[in-house]
């Protein structure tokens, strides 16, 4: 049993009698930090580019000039979205914080929350779009029959049935978002990464950190991939009925 003596060996001395162990606490508080600010940014962004790219309605009920600003919104949407999802992520992090807040005073933690949260609102904008096609557009009709305005009708009918049928994807965004906070440690915030590097660096045993954090990752994206499942088969459920 000599192997399990050195194994048990390794992570009592990195981890425990330190204790570094601390360390992958306090990291793992900001990871989730980036994570859950991030997606809160991103589906705000989200709403706002799904709105701009499907605008189509009348704003001054001038035809000319609502269609030039219908242009306009769905350029600016387009654009964004063509940039954000053609461009790696780590890119993006390392333009916010070298380039766009360089010399700002801006900490490093917000600056990973607003280019993790702009990352993402590219994305969570097209989850959106797809769910409010995915609405028969008899339900509008009858809003606008109602004497509802569009954004009422797009509020009130359109909009908690499209949510109920983004939801289970916004939860795989949130934790594939989850996992790309990986990166965040190069602009030298102090995540996981970050501490395993830390760890790895004082001890001079790289399995221990690494492994102690794919176990965290793993951990946590088990546990919101069983809570989406229990979700979908709910919704499921209230479907039937």
């Amino acid at each position: 049993m000599e192997w399990w003596q050195n194994f048990y060996g390794d992570i009592y001395r990195v981890l425990i009698e330190t204790p570094r162990w601390t360390w992958l606490v306090d990291a793992l508080w900001i990871s989730l930090q980036v994570s859950f600010y991030g997606i809160l940014l991103g589906i705000v962004l989200g709403l706002i580019l799904a709105a701009m790219n499907m605008a189509k309605g009348e704003v001054f009920g001038i035809r000319w000039l609502d269609k030039l600003i219908t242009k306009i919104l769905n350029g600016i949407a387009y654009i964004y979205l063509d940039i954000i999802r053609g461009t790696p992520v780590l890119v993006q992090l390392f333009i916010w914080r070298f380039v766009i807040f360089s010399g700002t005073g801006v900490s490093w933690l917000n600056v990973a929350i607003i280019a993790v949260g702009f990352n993402s609102g590219a994305y969570v904008a097209e989850i959106m779009r797809a769910g409010i096609l995915s609405i028969d557009k008899g339900q509008g009709e009858a809003g606008r029959s109602l004497g509802l305005t569009t954004a009422k009708t797009m509020g009130f009918i359109v909009m908690p049935q499209a949510i109920k049928n983004i939801l289970p994807t916004l939860v795989n965004e949130f934790i594939i978002l989850i996992k790309e906070t990986a990166i965040v440690g190069f602009i030298g915030v102090p995540d996981l990464m970050q501490a395993a590097r830390r760890i790895e660096g004082a001890s001079f045993v790289p399995w221990v950190p690494y492994f102690a954090v794919a176990i965290i990752y793993y951990v946590i994206i088990k546990i919101l991939t069983i809570f989406l499942g229990k979700f979908e088969r709910h919704l499921r459920k209230s479907d039937i009925r």
